[in-house]
């Protein structure tokens, strides 16, 4: 069974299954409600949570009702419990949206909410994160997870995000990294889909960033905070939010 679950929810892409799964929600509920895990998207508890991942997969990782994964269970408690996002008012860049993130952001009153993409279907805006089409300063927050390691010029791309990002305004930009590396590996002469997957993680990434993530961050003019956020929590909630202790959540500052 695991095999088969593993299986299917590596080949069939995400977001497709995040619409199967908005359409399939009561039953899903239904069946995997319980009360081992906690997701705080949708507030729900579940006896379990789905394992998944490219290549060796991840117990517990992905939820059966929102299919978050511990990244964004992470981003979502920090967003709840360490800022005003959900209360002030706030003018919002979300760049390739996450979709349970989108349906929900659109929905709440306090904030402007503009969702921007080169390819989506679902978003507000199509714009090239190389060369987005908002004025200087216009956005009090942005979100841009899991984009900059497929694009090749991410200096270029987080210096747009920048230029948008208003002075006092922050950002959370996730990014697949392996913490035991100090420099970025990437190879842009790796084109073929196998090949990225064996070297980067995933068939369309064009590297695997390092610690040194934040010096280019930096580089665009950002102030960085580096933010083990998963470890504020205790063993017991790391299990029932399932988390992952060792992710870094990248929160960014513009002066």
């Amino acid at each position: 069974m695991k095999k088969i679950t593993g299986f299917l929810l590596n080949k069939i892409p995400r977001p497709l299954l995040i619409k199967a799964s908005v359409l399939a929600r009561p039953l899903i509920y239904q069946f995997f409600k319980g009360d081992q895990f906690f997701d705080p998207i949708d507030g729900k508890s579940y006896r379990k949570f789905l394992p998944y991942g490219y290549g060796k997969q991840r117990e517990n990782a992905l939820s059966p009702g929102t299919l978050s994964l511990e990244r964004h269970r992470q981003m979502w408690l920090y967003l709840q419990n360490e800022t005003e996002f959900f209360i002030k008012n706030t003018k919002v860049l979300h760049i390739a949206p996450e979709q349970e993130f989108l349906r929900k952001f659109k929905k709440m009153q306090n904030l402007d909410y503009i969702s921007a993409d080169l390819y989506s279907p679902i978003v507000d805006v199509k714009a090239d994160i190389l060369d987005l089409p908002f004025a200087s300063q216009s956005f009090d927050v942005i979100f841009c997870n899991h984009v900059l390691e497929h694009i090749e010029d991410d200096s270029k791309a987080m210096s747009e995000l920048y230029r948008v990002l208003k002075p006092g305004g922050w950002g959370i930009l996730q990014v697949p990294m392996k913490n035991s590396l100090m420099k970025t590996y990437e190879d842009f002469t790796i084109k073929n889909p196998a090949e990225r997957q064996k070297h980067f993680g995933q068939y369309d990434h064009v590297r695997w960033y390092g610690i040194d993530y934040f010096d280019r961050l930096r580089d665009a003019g950002f102030e960085v905070e580096i933010n083990y956020y998963s470890q504020t929590f205790s063993d017991e909630e790391i299990k029932k939010y399932g988390l992952n202790r060792n992710e870094i959540l990248p929160i960014v500052y513009k002066k």
